[in-house]
């Protein structure tokens, strides 16, 4: 087992980790491009993901040095007590030790969620996907460097260069500690790390995330909501489904508008019965679709009776990710926002906020659809756990 390094040394590995990212700049972007062309698959949003270019070396920069800068969020004070007998009580952040992160196509998870473990002074065991092989040795490799900079042992960054078959045994029977579990990626890939897993995991869910226009709304708001969420496809804060309440002011002038704002982004259009009308809308073959994830230039466009209705489809069938309401009418946000049952809800807002950096954190390890042990982007502060220190004279009991 490591010993936990000094809150000088993580910061200073970081420091020397976004030194390190500048100078390799092009040899990253290089081995990239490798990558890139050595992926066949027909996934457009893993390709997307795939991709370092210079803003996304950028990106990572900014990660490692605002890490650098936070506090330490190991043996921070939650809760203090003097018991009768004397003994004073404290409980206090602790780190889980060693976490393993499991990914797809993201060289930038190899930098930003490695360094929100790493800061949170945990192990770091890396699982990439073998699309982004080439990409993510070479950044373990600058953590090597950065961390033999400081004196500190290579072991607390490591990659795992497993097959899925080696992956699925190491699950089942890990051959060294791991505390816990994160799963970036599809669900295929979550569901494949939870039928295996032996440890703790945190599910980065499915997105599938909706925005209700409810009938009291500004359209240029909404119309500018769900644009944004379709502005990037390989997102999973990215809008997958509209609501549109069936008494909506300007109803069909706002469908016609949206539809011809689609169609310029090239994104395809489902609807339902009432929406199917309209030229441009195909009808889709099953109400399953509700449940699908796009990753894709697709855009389901529904028609609702009213924001309780609106509320019921979501948590039917959303995958508890983000979701917004589109309306003038506060006490309405109000009821939508306390009953809808996703991580992240918006009024008037694009869900693309849904993320780490936009909702303060810094950073992210990944976005939690899951309600223990947090929900939403998980931060520096979330990766820790917690742990009891009693001090004493000998009492007992």
């Amino acid at each position: 087992m490591n010993t936990l390094l000094s809150i000088e040394t993580r910061n200073a590995v970081l420091l020397k980790m976004a030194v390190l990212l500048e100078r390799e700049r092009e040899a990253i972007i290089s081995i990239n491009k490798t990558d890139l062309e050595a992926y066949k698959g027909d996934d457009i949003s893993m390709f997307d993901r795939l991709k370092v270019d210079d803003s996304k070396v950028d990106e990572m920069i900014k990660a490692v040095t605002h890490l650098a800068s936070q506090d330490d969020p190991v043996g921070v004070e939650r809760f203090s007590f003097k018991h009768d007998n004397g003994m004073q009580v404290y409980n206090k952040t602790a780190s889980f030790g060693a976490v393993l992160i499991i990914y797809e196509s993201r060289p930038d998870v190899t930098v930003e969620a490695a360094g929100i473990a790493f800061k949170s002074g945990n192990k770091i065991l890396l699982k990439g996907g073998k699309e982004s092989l080439r990409s993510n040795l070479k950044i373990v490799a600058l953590w090597h460097e950065a961390l033999k900079a400081n004196n500190a042992s290579t072991d607390w960054v490591e990659y795992l260069q497993f097959n899925r078959t080696e992956t699925q045994a190491f699950l089942e029977k890990p051959t060294q500690k791991v505390d816990l579990i994160v799963p970036r990626g599809g669900e295929r890939l979550i569901a494949f790390v939870k039928e295996h897993a032996t440890c703790p995991v945190i599910i980065s869910g499915r997105g599938n995330n909706f925005v209700y226009v409810h009938e009291n709304a500004d359209l240029d708001i909404a119309l500018n909501v769900i644009m944004n969420g379709k502005s990037k496809i390989s997102a999973c804060n990215a809008v997958d489904k509209v609501l549109i309440d069936k008494n909506l002011h300007n109803k069909i002038d706002f469908i016609k508008r949206l539809i011809s704002k689609l169609k310029a982004s090239d994104i395809e259009i489902l609807g339902d019965e009432a929406t199917c009308q309209f030229d441009e809308i195909s009808a889709f073959e099953s109400d399953d679709i509700w449940y699908e994830e796009f990753l894709d230039y697709k855009i389901v466009i529904g028609e609702i009776a009213s924001n309780a209705d609106a509320i019921a489809k979501i948590n039917t069938y959303s995958g508890g990710h983000s979701s917004a309401i589109i309306t003038r009418d506060e006490a309405e946000a109000k009821l939508f926002m306390e009953n809808v049952d996703t991580a992240a809800v918006y009024h008037n807002a694009s869900t693309r906020f849904t993320d780490g950096g936009q909702l303060g954190l810094g950073g992210e390890l990944a976005i939690s659809t899951d309600k223990l042990h947090q929900r939403g982007p998980i931060g520096l502060q979330h990766l820790v756990t917690n742990k009891w220190y009693v001090h004493g004279n000998g009492q007992i009991r």
